[in-house]
């Protein structure tokens, strides 16, 4: 038992102190945070256009940018200006805390995630960043690097959700106006074939004439019949004017009335109102359809530009990248305790396992 004691729990507990006391290399650290924020402005009729508001986070943005802080893209952006792999490794003999170089960027980037630590609070949407390094200008200089490519994303993102929308509203508003031309010229090609600028005018004045001529029938008719009630005979002159001037008239208003029927029944060469009014009805519609159309899509456009004006998301820091005055990490006292205990708990473990193994036997 004194010999496992002395192997599984004094010597690694030897170690880890000699280790932690005497090998690891002291961290700095930088603490910063930040938040995404939207305002907007509001209109001159608004509140006498004198205030603006500032509304909540966006959740969408902010969990966008909790994922770029752990990205390769950001390790890259961030050595751009700044020697990570210089950084850190500042320590000449640290097998655990320092970064050994072996030329991967996988490597780098597992190492990063350990040195940046982000605290994301879902239900403020606030983020915390802290920044590990060897040397307390090198944690401040690598925070704010964080910070202003953190704040170059949020800027790309609304320069997007700007360009989206005003593209979009542009691309509806020539869908529209291309339907809005084709309707007014499938409109004057109608008029063009037919004849006619106004077609509810042109058919009211053939009504007119239909009800003209069918007053000149009924007063012929009367006039044939108060003939024939003076007693003069079928074969007198004045009667067979009537009777013809009647027969003309009926064939007058038949062939008005069948400019009111179906095609065929209209004379070569006439006009089929019913078939004109249909087809005039269906090409109002889409002529009234693509206006509204194209009214919608110019104020959508407009409130789209507006929008994109009055609208900014932007990062907002409320804590600054700080310059460390002493090293917090790594809490030595501690790592060894807890290292001790779980030493402890093991071996306390792999003891009882023995007796109960032995007692069995």
């Amino acid at each position: 038992m004194l010999g496992s004691f002395i192997l599984v729990v004094l010597a690694p507990l030897a170690a880890t102190v000699f280790y932690m006391f005497a090998i690891a290399q002291d961290q700095y650290i930088s603490n910063a945070g930040f938040a995404v924020r939207t305002e907007e402005l509001g209109s001159a009729a608004d509140l006498l256009g004198s205030l603006a508001s500032v509304s909540g986070t966006s959740s969408s943005d902010t969990d966008i940018l909790n994922e770029f802080l752990h990205s390769q893209d950001l390790l890259e952006r961030v050595m751009a200006e700044l020697d990570l792999v210089e950084i850190y490794t500042v320590p000449e003999f640290d097998p655990i805390f320092a970064f050994r170089d072996t030329g991967k960027i996988e490597d780098l980037v597992d190492y990063w995630q350990r040195m940046v630590e982000v605290h994301y609070d879902q239900g403020t949407a606030l983020i915390e960043l802290r920044v590990h390094a060897f040397r307390p200008q090198d944690a401040q200089n690598i925070a704010r690097r964080v910070v202003e490519e953190s704040s170059l994303l949020i800027n790309r993102l609304s320069a997007i959700a700007r360009d989206n929308n005003t593209r979009y509203a542009q691309l509806d508003l020539e869908v529209s106006l291309e339907r809005l031309r084709d309707a007014r010229e499938a409109m004057t090609t109608f008029r063009t074939q037919n004849r006619t600028i106004n077609l509810e005018a042109a058919v009211q004045g053939q009504i007119g004439i239909l009800n003209s001529l069918e007053q000149q029938l009924a007063k012929a008719r009367v006039d044939l019949n108060l003939l024939l009630l003076e007693g003069l005979a079928t074969t007198d002159r004045r009667i067979i004017t009537e009777q013809r001037r009647i027969e003309v008239i009926k064939d007058l208003v038949e062939l008005e009335r069948a400019q009111f029927g179906s095609a065929s029944e209209s004379r070569p060469g006439g006009l089929n109102f019913s078939s004109l009014a249909a087809e005039f009805e269906r090409l109002t519609v889409d002529l009234q359809y693509a206006q509204q159309t194209y009214l919608a899509a110019q104020a959508g456009l407009d409130g789209a530009i507006a929008e994109a004006a009055r609208q900014s998301r932007y990062l907002a820091p409320y804590t600054q990248p700080s310059l460390p005055q002493s090293a917090r990490y790594p809490d030595r006292l501690v790592f060894s305790l807890v290292t001790g205990f779980f030493l402890i708990l093991t071996w306390s473990i792999g003891v009882l396992v023995y007796y109960s193994i032995r007692d069995r036997r």
